[in-house]
């Protein structure tokens, strides 16, 4: 096997702007098979939307993306279909369907990509829901359920069909310690159980730490730092050290530029 054939996600060079507001500025990175990478940024830093150029639903000004080895702008629709169902996503704020039950959201990929017959359906859906804790809930409307409970069954969902690659964008945001542990867990438990690769894109970096195997710090629309957990840990990198650190002082400065106090205050 090549370098590349390890590379389940290669994105080279990725331009993309929303108008004149550039977002992505030449992000290349390479996601290798297996285990669990993070891409780590602050809040608008474009996480989101490169997540939604590897997924397909944006199309880049420049630059490639190659998921399971299909270049995913020159995929027409139904290409790209087929490449999704390799493909869980976890939304950000779950995005089950409220007028569904749980049963009937973890169903829908299935039946929607597969043609099993719906015995086989039914078990699948509840061997997922099982794997989260929440076969109990099978019958409830989202409505119905916590914020935690939410979240476990939109992770159930993005595994419903064991993809190669999962995709969960803000999987922590939101959640109290204790259900945060439990999604957390959840991922590292599943990412192992279906022998699949993960990628968490957040901006919670304690938890991140915590199960990532590979970071990747997003800043500014490029890539400023990758590498082993540890090494990033220990790295002299000054926006490196002061983000994973989570310290005031660094190259992100707390104060926006502004002439000095004193003159705003007409003091002196």
């Amino acid at each position: 096997m090549t370098p590349a054939d390890h590379d389940i996600v290669e994105v080279r060079d990725l331009r993309f702007a929303f108008g004149r507001r550039a977002v992505l500025r030449g992000v290349t990175l390479s996601i290798r098979r297996g285990g669990i990478s993070a891409i780590l940024g602050v809040s608008g830093s474009g996480k989101t939307t490169l997540l939604k150029l590897i997924g397909g639903s944006l199309h880049p000004a420049s630059g490639s993306v190659r998921v399971c080895g299909h270049e995913v702008p020159q995929l027409d629709r139904e290409a790209l279909y087929r490449l999704r169902r390799q493909m869980g996503m976890m939304f950000q704020k779950g995005g089950l369907f409220s007028d569904l039950t749980v049963f009937e959201n973890l169903a829908f990929p299935i039946r929607e990509h597969t043609r099993l017959p719906e015995d086989i359906v039914r078990d699948l859906v509840m061997m997922k829901l099982h794997a989260v804790g929440l076969r109990g809930a099978s019958r409830l409307k989202p409505g119905e359920l916590s914020g935690g409970m939410a979240r476990r069954v939109a992770l159930a969902r993005a595994i419903a069909l064991d993809p190669p690659l999962v995709i969960y964008d803000e999987p922590f945001a939101g959640l109290d310690p204790i259900t945060l542990n439990v999604i957390a867990n959840l991922i590292r438990t599943l990412n192992a159980a279906l022998g699949s690769t993960s990628v968490i894109v957040t901006y919670d970096v304690k938890e991140a730490l915590a199960i990532a195997d590979h970071l990747y710090l997003l800043n500014d629309g490029v890539i400023v730092a990758e590498g082993p957990t540890a090494e990033l840990i220990a790295s002299g990198d000054p926006f490196v050290h002061q983000f994973l650190h989570a310290e005031p002082d660094g190259p992100v400065r707390f104060h926006y530029p502004a002439r000095p106090l004193a003159q705003d205050l007409q003091i002196g």
